[in-house]
């Protein structure tokens, strides 16, 4: 499994995300892969990508989202397969923690592509605005995307986890999201059908008319917390500082409040 080829760097990314690899008892145990039936074809793509036996099987289930969820499943046995698909990183039993980007050389693009796949969206908005994105339990895997999406699209993301279930959620939108989505799903390339739908609606999005690109977020720098604690008005200090009443009223109550420090030479208003 040649990482480098962008058809295996796919699926790693694909099984590392929505794959399971369980041990039986003895050499026994398995991988497999359950998805929706609709996107079966990416599993058949799958079997003859890999020279082992595997089977594809289909069931009807109920889940906490339909009474007949209808899946196909993907499995490869194989103890020679399965050794080399967890050296490659792909742990035994739970795995959304502790997966990590390949630690060989590997395409990074398809690797990516393999993961939003799995555990990410990509499409327009109800509002009419392109978006891509991934919902990841893995701080290895959002860094990463963070990392390489900067790259290719001169975006800053930082990932944290969400206060409900410790997920994390890193979304790129606008040109940014057009700029990625290009780059990930690159004609020709392997991928979901439905996704490559989705991204093939994102390349033809243009901003609409009257519709300003947000401007590039500015550091605060001590000589403007002086002024803004000096005026101690957000409205008064907002055209000093060329900044916007919001930003300015958010950043005078994280002073007052100790979130931040403040300058020395400033001290709070009483």
């Amino acid at each position: 499994m040649d990482l480098t080829d962008p058809r295996y760097a796919y699926m790693f990314g694909f099984v590392q995300a929505d794959g399971h690899l369980s041990a039986g008892p003895g050499l026994k145990g398995r991988l497999s892969v359950e998805i929706n039936v609709r996107d079966i074809a990416i599993l058949r793509e799958f079997r003859r990508l890999t020279p082992y036996n595997t089977s594809i099987s289909e069931r009807i289930r109920a889940t906490n989202f339909s009474d007949r969820h209808h899946s196909a499943i993907w499995t490869l046995c194989s103890l020679e397969a399965r050794t080399l698909i967890n050296e490659l990183g792909v742990p035994y039993g739970r795995k959304s923690l502790r997966i990590t980007p390949p630690r060989v050389d590997f395409s990074a693009r398809d690797y990516l592509r393999g993961v939003i796949d799995a555990d990410g969206s990509v499409g327009i908005t109800s509002q009419g605005f392109p978006f891509i994105s991934l919902t990841t339990a893995s701080t290895a895997v959002g860094a990463y995307l963070c990392f390489y999406a900067k790259q290719v699209t001169g975006a800053q993301r930082y990932i944290r986890r969400n206060t409900r279930d410790g997920i994390y959620n890193v979304m790129y939108t606008m040109e940014a999201a057009v700029r990625l989505t290009e780059h990930l799903y690159y004609p020709g390339c392997l991928a979901l059908r439905r996704k490559q739908e989705s991204a093939a609606t994102v390349f033809t999005w243009q901003r609409p008319p009257g519709v300003k690109p947000r401007g590039q977020n500015r550091r605060w720098k001590p000589w403007e917390d002086e002024v803004l604690l000096r005026i101690d008005s957000a409205d008064s200090a907002a055209p000093e500082l060329d900044r916007s009443v919001a930003s300015c009223s958010v950043r005078l109550w994280r002073l007052k409040s100790g979130q931040i420090p403040a300058p020395a030479d400033a001290p709070l208003s009483q």
